[in-house]
């Protein structure tokens, strides 16, 4: 029980399956910040959005739901029990809210219009989630508000820049460094998975009330982050791919 008692992330204790549903976030901090970004990306609507305006808008509101999703509703607390979740949570960060707000930002920044340097980008997102995915940085990340605050920020900065840098760049460079990401992610995945032993203090106990061993939940955010982790980011280099061969061909009709 005394691991339970140190590890009290910012999420809260740990929830039991009984009483996880009814553990909102309600942290005034959080609220309000996400009650600015509301304002802002709301208010505009009452006047006539440019139709090149309405894609990056839709793009910054789709993030803003998602991080209310992530921090506000139960899964944050959950994440608190599970080693899974918090993956879940990282991964969505990563893959979808980055990317969301790089297409937001792109068209809405003046400094968005410069060339970030891709493979610097690339280093840069893949060291960041690597470091906070080792398990002493993660156990402090889950010890302090503060470090899991920088934890947070750094992913999402991170990869948010990393996704600006793939969106300026050149297909063929764009789609190299996606896969790069991709085969960093799936092994940083394999080695989550086939670890002989937990790795992850914060859940050494947080899990048992679910009937969960430790080490099962240890493996299941494995295969989270090699599989569906590693996919998206083969999907973005299909895609990229896709619209590549689209516009080559469009050159070559005309």
């Amino acid at each position: 029980m005394s691991e339970m008692r140190d590890w009290i992330p910012y999420c809260g204790a740990a929830p039991g399956p009984d009483a996880w549903l009814g553990r909102w976030n309600l942290d005034p901090v959080l609220l309000t910040a996400l009650a600015l970004l509301a304002l802002a990306l709301w208010w505009p609507a009452a006047s006539a959005p440019s139709p090149s305006s309405a894609r990056p808008r839709t793009a910054l509101r789709s993030a803003w739901g998602m991080t209310a999703l992530l921090y506000v509703s139960p899964l944050c607390a959950l994440s608190s029990a599970f080693f899974t979740v918090r993956v879940v949570h990282h991964l969505a960060l990563v893959l979808l809210i980055a990317p969301l707000l790089a297409q937001g930002l792109t068209h809405r920044l003046a400094w968005c219009r410069m060339h970030p340097p891709l493979w610097t980008c690339t280093a840069l997102a893949t060291a960041v989630f690597w470091i906070w995915h080792a398990p002493a940085p993660y156990a402090a990340a889950l010890s302090s508000d503060a470090m899991y605050a920088l934890m947070q920020g750094s992913l999402l900065a991170s990869a948010t820049l990393f996704w600006i840098a793939v969106r300026r760049a050149a297909p063929a460079a764009a789609m190299a460094a996606i896969l790069v990401s991709t085969v960093l992610m799936g092994l940083l995945g394999a080695l989550i998975l086939f670890a002989a032993a937990p790795l992850y203090a914060p859940h050494f106990a947080s899990t048992l009330a679910w009937g969960v061993a430790p080490l099962e939940d240890q493996q299941l955010a494995g295969v989270l982050m090699w599989a569906p982790g590693s996919l998206a980011y083969l999907g973005a280099a299909v895609w990229i791919g896709w619209r590549w061969l689209r516009a080559e061909r469009g050159l070559s009709a005309a």
